[in-house]
């Protein structure tokens, strides 16, 4: 088979980026180059779907990251996850994209735990999905912009737990 086929990453010594060995803990498959998506054989499309969970599991994998999406959007999402079968969180939340042929960009909506510095916080989460997306999509990723909505602040979970009784 070539090195020239979409299937699987490319096992040549001489490529810049071989797969990884085997008995190593990635368990991720290396980079693809990007004119592995279009090739003489054929092209290879990726729904925008597919970048928006990879993106979205990437940005929450940072640390600091409290949730991602407008307050709507959770809203949603929390009323969403408490209904049986309805598979949980939504990896895409707070993420839209835009995908071509062989370049993709990436919107996200954040909330920060307090504390951790926003600039430094949204250049952790903009390395992350860029490698992430790269890696395992092969598209090149021109943009990922950054939209801090809200601040999760300690104490915030705390409506969880009953308020001593005012009246006995």
């Amino acid at each position: 088979m070539s090195s020239q086929t979409t299937d699987r990453p490319s096992q040549n010594p001489s490529d810049p980026a071989p797969a990884a060995a085997a008995g190593t803990n990635s368990g991720v498959l290396s980079p693809t180059t990007h004119s592995q998506l279009v090739t003489e054989r054929g092209a290879t499309s990726i729904a925008d779907s597919v970048v928006e969970k990879i993106a979205g599991t990437a940005a929450r994998g940072v640390p600091g990251i409290y949730a991602m999406g407008t307050g709507r959007a959770r809203t949603f999402g929390a009323v969403r996850e408490m209904i049986p079968g309805s598979g949980g969180l939504n990896a895409a939340q707070g993420v839209s994209v835009q995908v071509g042929r062989t370049q993709a960009a990436v919107d996200l909506d954040i909330v920060p735990e307090y504390g951790f510095p926003v600039a430094e916080l949204a250049l952790a989460v903009q390395r992350k999905v860029i490698s992430m997306v790269e890696r395992m999509t092969g598209l090149k990723v021109l943009e990922v912009n950054i939209a801090v909505d809200d601040m999760h602040m300690p104490g915030d979970d705390d409506h969880d737990q009953q308020s001593p009784a005012r009246v006995h």
